[in-house]
């Protein structure tokens, strides 16, 4: 029972909220959604620190007060706010207009955003109210602007014009409707206007209509001003105004009219002339492919040609002349080579065809976000698409809340239309750092997204664009950036010690709470008179701010409160904003630190999702987390296209999400199930010791690979096609048959009424909007949410393209369909998502086995890219000029090497899974199978790139060459096979746009991969495929930005001992030991050999400098040894004399005489 006592005036005494002890719970049921009232601050708190002074936080905030009556069983306490979504005053809120009575507002908006809904398993669905509502306080609207309701009209010379004598500021558009349709009444007194003339009196007009056409003068004659004819080439018999356009040699017009060729007249009863509007980029292209220069992609071409003719030569040579000598070296080095041809052969044809793209923001902005209102769109509402982001954490610790709340405030600062965005964290740890880290994030982009929209900043990642070394005025011309920059910068300041201080300042809360709950259990033991001197059992509960339990994991672990069983919890930070845009107003000391009367202030939508967790289900870890998002997202938002982002991936350029919007919408783009963006790292060494930046992968192979069917899906900075996650096949495709795919065959996929019975059983069409077979779209596919399945049709309608740019027998929109408001949510809406992410929803479901992200492997993006691929969809690789996100990379050596070991065994998941490419549909190119076969068996190649390693020390000790003599023949061939590798080399780094230095950081860093992680790879993918073993998996840590003061690579210097060290450790000291021997023996020998020597030596010289990274990293910054290194070096030196002395006796010993006794 819940009993309010409310004061009568602001300066009584505080609200009493008074609780029966036999409840302890704040749920409240969905059937009655009544906020909570504000109450004011009790000084008798363990959180008060025994002050009542109260006084403004730096970031805002107030103080909760609860007292208890009476003092047997209620305890008063006070709890701090801080100023969040969940907690603030109305002027805080981001979609709230200056009047009272805001356009387009949801009355459920505030219960949405301030409750938190939670369920599970064996658990009903709860809205948990967090929030108390408040009065709403009437903000005056700006001077400049018309004080209507619902209009923002601002006046042209600063003021309006006084029809009344009262001075109510009014347009002349809002005078107009009132003088027509209220009585000619003024809305701010009341009284009738004055001197009212008939000409001020409006015609009757529909709402919304168009204006008709401009009356023609100067004996300009109009002819075919309208057409009623209608395409009999469409389909669907609707008008095709392009076609008619083309046949009929017309000029683009409102409407079917035509512009005259002299000009047009611009208004009534005037007699200027302007040219006609250009209408061509209508028809322009959103994209171009650009395709690398003949001088660079034709010489590369044939020195692949010239390389593989050698080879075959080379190996050819090797096995005609084997060496009697040493036959076992010889084989041992044969087999190897034969390997590391036929790997050079996989990863070499994929790049045969690189391309590059191009886009066209300018078109994409006159097609889709019209300036001017038409028929279609009359209120100038975006056409684009809607678009969910994703963000992923699973670990509040090695993954830092600040990093993650910089990353969400990048995305809500994107360059798109802010209604068609929503912005989902999933946080799979279910942490409360995260959540209020998250709700922090919610309260500082009040300031910070109108602030990046206003002086066009980026990043928009305040760590990054507050760190950035170069002159932040460079390009700046507004006179209060200075100003902004300097408030904002204070701002973000202690945005950043709130997030610091969050862990600390929720176990300090949680102790006080859970000391509370200590003595209330103690009094009641006395109370029942139970021996006191039985433990009191009190669970050591996480709370929230507002005086209540957190529904995820607590510190302490308890049962249904651990990383791996807890409730699934959702929660609005930031509700959806309405389509039409709301200014700021002026700077006030208070509540605007910035001038934003000229700045749309909304925010997208921010939701923060945990999915439930409990023992015995199998959560499958991010490709989990990832599909929950997907049905969560459907019922919330439904964008018809999803971005996937790490949480340490954050938008570095701002058009990044326009740019990849451009290849979904152009001609073409229906067929395109991704686009994925390369990843580019910072806070990477200069050196790039180990390789971090990848750049030998994403700007060569991704670029390559592109030319063929699509770049591989690699985890982040992509952009789905949600249909195409959805398993559906594409509306067409290319079959490849007969050798090596030569024989093509197109079908249209398009579903039909007896498709349904013809079609293969691991077929889905696209579905038709308002089809209702239930054997397309029902439980067995996506589960038992009516309102998910039914969503599938509007995500699929979102992502068409318009009429004028769909395929022959395709499905397309009418151009301005998707410009219309989103549907409010509901309580409903919100228990139907939290259904929809608990643990058992995916049971007899094809998630993750055809739906969603795919499960089964550590590295599920590959396998989804594949999955995709495989049903013919293509994907697109959009590499933009600006990086279009921006992440971090493990510098260490150890975190670099787990890195590596998790790739890896994913790769050998798939070799030995059915995502083999050998097993691939006719719709996958046969150099795109390539590609991906060569994912699947790359690890293989350690197995004999280690006895490779060893191969010259074997030679050097036993004074043996993998040949019997160095033969003309042989050096020939190794020559042409090393300089064709190195021209090779250039000519990528010619098209590609990496430096020298790149290419040979990736050569060094292949080697040391594969002499450490792989080798592990390949033994724990067999252990997984033979004896069933899971891989174990570990979260890649993310570094937080440094201190003033700290070392910024520090963690590069940094050893932590892995027994994926042990293999190189041994490589090198077994080279360096072969290569003393060896110079020892034949300096002292009486007929050195020294050809032997160099080629030994040779060689040995090329494996160590590979491994000079590795070494390095193994010293240190100041070039100290750990003492480990030293321990299995020794041993590793005592085992290889040890075998040597047993193997090559000195001379004058025999075999059979040589004993090891020990001591």
């Amino acid at each position: 029972m819940v009993k309010l006592a409310a004061a009568n005036s602001p300066t009584s005494s505080p609200v009493t909220i008074t609780v029966t002890s036999s409840g302890g719970s704040r749920s409240m049921g969905l059937t009655s959604p009544m906020p909570r009232h504000s109450i004011s601050n009790n000084p008798n708190s363990p959180l008060s620190g025994g002050g009542s002074e109260n006084r403004r936080a730096s970031g805002g905030g107030r103080f909760l007060s609860f007292s208890k009556d009476s003092t047997d069983e209620f305890v008063a306490y006070t709890v701090q706010i801080p100023s969040t979504p969940d907690n603030r005053i109305f002027s805080d809120s981001q979609n709230s207009p200056p009047l009272t009575k805001s356009r387009g507002k949801n009355p459920n908006d505030s219960f949405i955003k301030d409750t938190t809904f939670t369920g599970g398993f064996n658990s009903a669905t709860k809205a948990h109210v967090r929030k108390s509502s408040e009065e709403v306080p009437t903000i005056a609207k700006s001077k400049t602007l018309c004080a209507t309701d619902g209009c923002d009209e601002k006046a042209l010379d600063g003021k309006f014009k006084n029809y009344c004598d009262c001075g109510f500021g009014i347009c002349e558009d809002c005078y107009l409707d009132c003088v027509g349709n209220e009585g000619g009444y003024c809305p701010g007194c009341k009284e009738p206007y004055k001197d009212v003339s008939d000409e001020d009196v409006p015609q009757s007009e529909e709402k919304d209509q168009a204006n008709p056409l401009p009356s023609w003068s100067r004996g300009v004659k109009l002819e075919k001003n309208f057409s009623l004819v209608q395409s009999f080439k469409n389909p669907n018999h609707e008008f095709d105004h392009t076609r008619w356009l083309f046949e009929t040699k017309g000029t683009y017009g409102y409407g079917n009219a035509l512009w005259p060729k002299e000009g047009y007249e611009f208004g009534r009863g005037t007699d200027r002339y302007e040219k006609p509007p250009d209408f061509s980029a209508r028809n322009k292209p959103l994209t171009r492919k650009i395709g690398i220069s003949a001088a660079i992609i034709s010489p590369y071409r044939l020195l692949m040609i010239i390389r593989l003719g050698a080879l075959c030569c080379f190996l050819t040579w090797r096995i005609m002349h084997p060496n009697r000598e040493a036959m076992w070296l010889w084989l041992m080095s044969v087999i190897c080579e034969i390997w590391f041809a036929f790997s050079w052969i996989l990863d070499q044809l994929p790049k045969l065809c690189p391309v590059k793209r191009v886009t066209d923001l300018t078109v994409l902005k006159d097609r889709f976000e019209s300036s001017e209102p038409n028929l279609r769109n009359p209120k100038k509402f975006s056409d684009l698409p809607g678009i969910d982001v994703f963000v992923s954490t699973a670990d509040a610790e090695k993954e830092p809340p600040l990093v993650t709340a910089n990353t969400i405030l990048s995305i809500l600062a994107v360059d798109y239309p802010v209604e068609k965005v929503a912005c989902y964290l999933s946080d799979d740890g279910g942490s409360l750092v995260t959540f209020e880290a998250l709700a922090e994030a919610a309260s500082f982009a009040r300031i910070w997204v109108p602030f990046c929209r206003k002086h066009k900043i980026e990043p928009r990642n305040p760590e990054a664009y507050f760190g950035i070394k170069r002159d932040p005025l460079k390009n700046k011309v507004k006179l209060d950036f200075v100003r902004d920059r300097r408030r904002v910068k204070r701002e973000y300041d202690e945005f950043k010690v709130r997030i610091n201080a969050l862990p600390e300042s929720i176990r300090r809360r949680s102790d006080a709470y859970n000391a509370q709950a200590e003595l209330r259990a103690k009094k009641k033991q006395i109370e029942l008179g139970v021996n006191l001197s039985e433990p009191v059992k009190v669970p050591k509960a996480t709370w929230m701010t507002d005086g209540s339990h957190w529904h995820g994991t607590w510190s302490s672990g308890e049962e249904g409160h651990s990383r791996g069983d807890h409730e699934g919890i959702i929660q609005i930070m930031l509700v959806p904003a309405n389509p039409e845009p709301i200014f700021g107003n002026e700077v006030d000391d208070e509540d605007n630190l910035i001038d934003t009367t000229d700045v749309d202030i909304r925010l997208p939508m921010l939701v923060y999702v945990s999915r439930e967790k409990r023992p015995g289900f199998d959560h499958n870890k991010k490709a989990g987390a990832m599909n929950a998002l997907v049905r969560a997202s459907a019922i919330m938002s439904n964008g018809a296209f999803i971005l996937n982002l790490d949480c340490d991936h954050y938008i570095y350029n701002s058009v990044a999400v326009r740019e990849g919007m451009c290849f979904m919408l152009d001609r073409g783009g229906d067929k395109i199930c991704y686009v994925q963006f390369p990843q580019r790292f910072e806070g990477i060494d200069p050196n790039d010791r180990y390789a971090n930046h990848n750049t030998v992968f994403f700007d060569v192979n991704m670029r390559a690979l592109d030319g063929l069917q699509g770049p591989m899906y690699v985890g982040t900075g992509c952009i789905f096609r949600r249909i195409a996650l959805y398993g559906f096949s594409p509306p067409r495709a290319t079959e490849h048959h007969g050798w090596l795919g030569r024989r093509k065959s197109k079908k249209l996929l398009q579903r039909s009424k007896d498709s349904s019975k013809n079609q293969e059983d691991d077929e889905m069409l696209l579905p038709i909007s308002g089809d209702q077979n239930d054997d397309l779209v029902g439980a067995k596919q996506f589960g038992n949410s009516t309102t998910l399945i039914d969503s599938i049709a509007v995500a699929e309608f979102g992502g068409r393209l318009l009429h004028e740019l769909r395929a022959k027998g395709c499905l397309g929109r009418p151009a301005g369909s998707l410009a219309v408001q989103r549907e409010p949510l509901d309580g409903s809406a919100l228990a139907e998502a939290v259904s929809v992410v608990t643990c058992f929803y995916e049971d007899k479901t094809e998630w993750g086995k055809r739906v969603g992200w795919i499960y089964g492997s550590v590295t599920e993006d590959v396998v989804t890219g594949y999955r995709m691929h495989n049903r013919g969809w293509r994907s697109v690789y959009c590499v933009t000029k600006r990086d279009a996100f921006r992440g971090s990379a493990p510098i260490n050596l150890t975190d670099r090497l787990n890195q590596v070991l998790r790739w890896a065994t994913g790769s050998v998941e798939i070799f030995f899974s059915r995502n083999n490419a050998l097993f691939a549909s006719p719709r996958m190119k046969f150099l795109q199978r390539v590609a991906y076969f060569n994912v699947g068996i790359y690890p293989f190649t350690s197995i004999f790139l280690l006895v490779y390693c060893i191969l010259p020390a074997l030679s050097l000790f036993s004074g043996k060459f993998i040949v019997q003599s160095l033969d003309v023949t042989f050096l020939v061939l190794l020559l042409t096979i090393t300089l064709t590798l190195c021209m090779l080399a250039l000519l990528e780094i010619k098209w590609s746009g990496i430096t020298l230095h790149e290419w040979w950081r990736n050569e060094q860093f292949w080697l040391i991969g594969g002499t450490s992680a792989h080798p592990a790879a390949v033994v724990q993918g067999l252990l997984k495929v033979i004896a069933g073993i899971e891989i174990s998996f570990t979260l890649t840590s993310k570094s937080s930005a440094p201190d003033d003061g700290e070392d910024e690579f520090a963690e590069l210097y940094e050893f932590r001992w892995t027994t994926l060290m042990i293999p190189p450790i041994t490589i090198i000291m077994f080279n360096m030991i072969a290569i003393a021997v060896a110079v020892s023996r034949t300096i002292y020998s009486p007929f050195p050999q020294w050809s032997k020597l160099l080629g030994g030596v040779f060689f040995s010289f090329w494996v160590l400098s590979h491994l000079y990274p590795f070494a390095k990293g193994l010293m240190g910054k100041k070039g100290k040894i750990p003492t480990i290194v030293y321990v299995w070096s020794g041993l590793i030196c005592i085992v290889i004399s040890l075998l040597t002395v047993f193997i090559y006796p000195p001379v004058g010993s025999q075999l059979g005489n040589l004993r090891f006794e020990l001591p």
